[in-house]
């Protein structure tokens, strides 16, 4: 399955005014980097692929519509897949790919 335009479509949007923003397809999806950090991607598999602190992990799954990311059957910490109809409205985006880009910001630029 291709991953959602549209959704790809949204997140540039909001991100459009970021420094440093570069697209790469990854996860079988589209990834939006951060000065070389991942901070979000629009799945494949529907939604969003997050990049978060890990330590707020816990937290952030506790919020509707998010679940662990897993990779090889292993949970990731700090990484969270939110279902499409966690992203539907423009305000439920926002919320996700703010954080996204706030943990990615934080990170050492990459090479």
């Amino acid at each position: 399955m291709a991953y959602d335009e549209d959704l790809a479509n949204r997140v540039r949007e909001l991100i459009s005014a970021e420094a440093a923003v570069a697209e790469k397809r990854m996860f079988g999806g589209l990834a939006f980097l951060i000065a070389g950090n991942l901070s979000v991607a629009v799945s494949s598999q529907g939604g969003l692929l997050l990049r978060c602190d890990p330590r707020e992990t816990d937290a952030l799954l506790a919020k509707p519509f998010a679940t662990p990311m897993e990779m090889r059957g292993r949970e990731m910490n700090g990484w969270l897949r939110v279902a499409a109809d966690g992203v539907a409205t423009k305000r439920q985006l926002e919320r996700w790919v703010s954080r996204g880009v706030a943990y990615a910001r934080s990170l050492p630029p990459k090479p």
